[in-house]
């Protein structure tokens, strides 16, 4: 069986995070391990609490977890300030762990903030060079570029390049870019940039009516992790086939709590 890693941030209403990447993760078959950054208090309406996890603590649970049963892919999601980012970096490299996708969480689907502002810095410095692909939306792909209002098709394609470029100056290596185009005026198709093959590919999906999408992007980030564990070297394969699942995962309307909805993780399994 495939183990698959998720470094995230508890949600108590169970709809994104950690407990989204688990619920995906088991939904395609593969064995879910967790090392928890942050417990949320957090539902559908927002995000009302937050505690980080002390930096010792996140050493140890990610020694528990290299130790033991070592992950075939790793996803980072929520990782709220610089010390917790520090411990993960450095216990990423000492078990050379592969098949990273990194979700740069910084404000929840409800509009909560997740990330300390210094944190961002070291989240490009340290996380980013580290990564096989991010999974940025598209404030996020313009905090992380620097590029403001990032609404056509041209302007995602150099805040990619950027966002590449600016990871290898931090001395890593230059990730693919997923940037969820959702916010573009155009269309609400996705950019995947490989820029080791120097591609750009640009994935459209069809647009599902349902205002339910609390988790949207972990369950994304999850879902690629699944597939980069099943093959290492596909990963537009793993990309087209977590955009797959998460159409379904919406596509099911789960319709539960009073305001951005969870969704359906299990809907193949579905009666």
């Amino acid at each position: 069986m495939k183990k698959v890693l998720t470094i995230a941030g508890s949600d108590s209403s169970g709809g994104a995070g950690m407990q989204a990447d688990i619920k995906t993760i088991t939904a395609h078959g593969m064995y879910a391990e967790c090392a928890v950054t942050a417990l949320t208090a957090q539902n559908t309406t927002g995000v009302y609490g937050v505690l980080d996890t002390p930096p010792e603590f996140m050493g140890q649970q990610l020694d528990c977890v290299f130790k033991d049963i070592f992950p075939d892919a790793v996803k980072i999601g929520m990782v709220s300030n610089t010390e917790i980012i520090k411990v993960i970096a450095e216990k990423l490299a000492e078990y050379k762990a592969q098949s990273i996708v990194l979700d740069p969480v910084m404000v929840a689907t409800s509009g909560g903030k997740l990330i300390q502002d210094d944190a961002t810095e070291a989240l490009k410095n340290l996380l980013i060079p580290m990564a096989s692909v991010i999974t940025p939306n598209m404030p996020e792909t313009e905090a992380l570029s620097g590029i403001d209002e990032i609404d056509t098709r041209e302007k995602a394609e150099k805040a990619a390049d950027i966002i590449a470029e600016n990871s290898v100056k931090a001395g890593g290596r230059a990730p693919a870019v997923l940037v969820k185009g959702g916010h573009m005026k155009t269309s609400a198709d996705d950019l995947l940039y490989l820029p080791e093959e120097g591609r750009r590919i640009w994935l459209s999906a069809p647009h599902i009516e349902n205002p339910n999408t609390h988790g949207t992007g972990c369950t994304l980030s999850s879902a690629i992790a699944c597939g980069l564990a099943e093959d290492p070297s596909d990963l537009e394969s793993a990309v087209r086939k977590a955009k797959e699942y998460i159409s379904g995962a919406i596509g099911a309307k789960l319709d539960l709590g009073h305001g951005r909805g969870p969704l359906n993780h299990m809907f193949r399994f579905a009666k």
